[in-house]
This record gives C-alpha cells, structure tokens and sequence, in this order.
C-alpha cells in the first residue's frame, strides 16, 4: 500500500482519551486490567474448548474463533493506546496507522460474519435438532469460518488502499485514540467523498449482510421457542442462544453507531470505539462463560483436570 506521493505529513499524533496526567494514570490502570482480562478470558476459552473433548462441537468451534478474533481486535489498540498513556507525546508514523486500521477494519468485519454464522447454527440447533449434524458439518464449519476471514479482509482491502492514495498536508492530530477509517478522512487535504461513499456503502452492506441473517435466524428461532408448550422448555432452550444475542447487541450496536453516524471528533465516539474495541472482547468470554451450560460445565472440568485444589 503505497502513499500518495505528495503527502508531507509523515505522521499523526494522538489526542488520546484525556489530556490530564491524573486522568491518564487512572485510565493506564484500567486498561491494563481490561486487557489483562480480555488476554486471560480469551486464551482460557480457547484452551478449554481445545483441551474439553465435550466441546468439540459445531457452535463452540465458532466460540474458539469469535475468542480468537477477540483476542487479536484488543491487542491491535490497547497496547498502543496503554503505551500512549504513559507518554506526552502520541504519535504514529502514517504507514503504522493504515496498518492499524487494516487490522481493525478486517478484524472487526470477520466477527460480524463469524456472529451470523453462529446465528445460522444456534438456528440450526433449536429449529432442526434431529438434522443438526447433518446441516452443521464440520466441513461447512470451517468454510463458514474461513469466508468470514476472506469477506472481512476484502472489505477492509478495498478501503485501505483507497486510503492509501490520500494526500495528508495540513492538521494532523487525529481526536482518538487509534487510527479508524473516518477519523483519518479528516485529516486528508485530498478529495474524500468517494471514499466517504465507499466506507459508508461497504459498512451498510456488510453491516446489514451480516446483521439480516441473525434478524432472519432468531426470528425463527423465537418462532419455534414460542411453540414449545412447557415453560421450563421454553427458558431451556433459549438459554441456549441468549449468550450469543447479548454478544451481537454489545458489538453490533457499538459498531453500528461507530461507523454509521458522521465523525466529529465528539466524546461519544471515542465510547462507541472503546465498546466495540476493548469492552466487548473482555466481555464475550464472561458471557459465554456464564451464560453458556455447555462452557460452564467445561471450565469446571478443565479446572477439576489441572488444577487439582478446585475440586
């Protein structure tokens, strides 16, 4: 991805989360923990469902990649930005955030479509429970997984070399702290509207591509909810998925407000950011975790396994 040839900025600097040392020490802190978490929640879903024989199933298959890509979508921001607490100046050279926002951009878009795909199979699952097997095989599982990969790398392909010919020649203090799509369209003295036209048609097609699918399969899975006669039935079978549609509000409804609404610099979006990059990977793993049966009973295992004072 080469440059334009006439930019002269050769990097950006970082107006961070807050200006104030006391501010940042606190928020130095906080991350850290976060990502702490996020690292340790992750990596420990990802050896439990790998180590637990009992969860090597089609729907925790999905749950071992969403960790991974969790895992990976922290770790392209929060050390930077920890890095940036701790320094005066926050700077990163113009090929670094081209890259960062490649990586976001790709990121995030393999988790949109890795959380339709697991729609598909909590649908597969609740409505079809005698053909499960055969409509979640492992062959079409790991296609799922890897179209995912290639869709949101395309997407986020298509954009940064777009980006990549802009001219950056004036302001080049970017109000975030990490390098996104529209925050970078600011700063560039080119003429942005087609790649303003781009973004915002690649984020509703993908955004909406991905989000009608779980519309359509949830829909049909409350459908069938709603026919199960006994109560307990009922609260059974959706707490098969409810763990699942929490994690799809969290990072679709951050995300959405993200990328949808027009960029301003506000404290608002630094939140939507926050939430879809740092929050949602700490929380998935808790959720899944806690809300999960199948999850729950395997980490008491693998804890009984290798640790032998929690038995």
């Amino acid at each position: 991805m080469a440059l334009g040839n006439h930019s002269t900025i050769t990097e950006f600097l970082f107006r961070g989360l807050s200006a104030d040392p006391h501010i940042q020490a606190a928020l130095f802190v906080l991350f850290l923990e976060i990502y702490l978490l996020t690292v340790t929640g992750n990596l420990m879903m990802m050896l439990v469902i790998g180590a637990d024989s009992h969860l090597h199933t089609p729907m925790c298959f999905f749950l071992s990649h969403l960790s991974f890509l969790d895992l990976c979508l922290s770790s392209v921001t929060v050390p930077k930005m920890l890095k940036d607490l701790l320094f005066e100046k926050k700077s990163i050279s113009v090929k670094g955030c081209l890259a960062q926002s490649f990586f976001v951009f790709t990121i995030a878009g393999t988790e949109c479509f890795l959380l339709s795909a697991m729609a598909y199979d909590r649908y597969a699952a609740i409505c079809y429970p005698l053909l499960y097997g055969q409509m979640m095989k492992k062959q079409l599982c790991v296609q799922l997984v890897w179209g995912s990969w290639g869709l949101g790398s395309l997407n986020a392909f298509i954009n940064i070399l777009l980006a990549s010919n802009l001219d950056f020649c004036g302001n080049h203090i970017i109000s975030h702290y990490s390098c996104e799509m529209p925050s970078l369209y600011l700063l560039s003295c080119s003429d942005v509207s087609t790649n303003l036209l781009v973004l915002l048609c690649s984020s509703l097609l993908h955004g909406f591509g991905t989000l009608l699918p779980i519309f359509f399969s949830y829909a049909r899975i409350v459908s069938t909810i709603l026919s199960i006669s006994s109560t307990s039935g009922r609260s059974k079978t959706f707490s098969t998925c409810s763990s699942h549609l929490i994690a799809v509000s969290f990072f679709f409804g951050s995300g959405f407000l993200r990328y949808l609404t027009p960029t301003s610099g506000t404290p608002l979006e630094l939140i939507f950011s926050v939430q879809y990059c740092v929050v949602t990977p700490m929380l998935n793993p808790l959720i899944y975790s806690l809300k999960n049966r199948e999850v729950k009973a395997g980490v008491r295992r693998t804890l009984r396994k290798y640790l032998p004072w929690s038995r």
